[in-house]
């Protein structure tokens, strides 16, 4: 069988700095993204899905272990070859809004033009080819400003895919989003997965959608473990009442979500 993995943990260990005291929330993890799969991240408040993705986003320094691309230290990289591999997708809200959609999405051609940022017709091909991808060609003169929500976070991911990286990683991609700009972005998401051949990992509190969209799942439970494996075996194994301290809250496997 072949073996479409991208990237791997080695035994990675990450948390934060609280003042001079070193915190660690999660260590031991060996976890692996393949090409043309979506995973879902999943845990309950606090229980460091946000400071995984920083880590191996490389935007925050890991405490232990190492995180690899295709047999290579993603950390020695220099940092315009790590944006070739790897798009971010984030929950901050930018200051872009006297931006268009269009300029927006052209930030993400910044790993591949030269100095001057200047972009060619391949480049503005690409721009435009993203920007038809994420559903949002038809706003491209508009300002980021004048959008709504589940707009800005197509063109958000527009621009990451304009970077044209195998690895694409959102931190709660549906965070603020409507119902069904919730559905539609999971739906692209899965979409750039299966038919792009993208490894796509997002974090998320929309467990319904995760759990039926996501090929595999990645659970932080309650004692600081990371489970993986494939949606169905570890809905079936009943892992997914390992995520919450509150034990009158169990999962429902008819309506794929938890309730009391």
């Amino acid at each position: 069988m072949e073996d479409n993995t991208i990237l791997r943990t080695r035994d990675l260990a990450v948390g934060y700095r609280n003042g001079k005291q070193q915190v660690t929330l999660l260590k031991g993890l060996n976890l692996s993204l393949e090409c043309g799969k979506l995973v879902a991240l999943l845990g309950q408040n606090g229980a460091g899905k946000s400071t995984l993705l920083r880590a191996i986003t490389c935007d925050e320094k890991p405490i232990g272990g190492s995180i690899e691309v295709k047999g290579k230290n993603l950390m020695d990289m220099p940092q315009k070859e790590r944006s070739r591999i790897l798009g971010l997708v984030s929950t901050e809200r930018i200051q872009a809004g006297a931006l268009t959609v269009e300029e927006l999405v052209g930030l993400g051609r910044q790993p591949h033009t030269g100095f001057l940022g200047r972009l060619d017709d391949e480049d503005h091909e690409i721009v435009r080819q993203a920007m038809a991808d994420s559903g949002i060609i038809n706003k491209a003169g508009e300002y980021i400003a004048s959008l709504s929500d589940g707009e800005r976070q197509k063109a958000m991911i527009a621009r990451a895919l304009a970077q044209q990286t195998p690895i694409i990683i959102l931190d709660e991609p549906t965070a603020f989003l409507d119902v069904a700009s919730r559905i539609e972005t999971m739906r692209l998401l899965q979409t750039l997965a299966h038919e792009r051949g993208k490894a796509v990992l997002l974090s998320s509190h929309d467990i319904s959608q995760s759990l039926m969209l996501a090929d595999e799942l990645w659970l932080i439970t309650t004692d600081r473990q990371v489970i993986t494996g494939t949606t169905a075996k570890l809905v079936s194994d009943g892992a997914m009442d390992r995520l919450f301290t509150n034990k009158t809250i169990r999962f429902n496997n008819q309506i794929l979500d938890y309730s009391f």
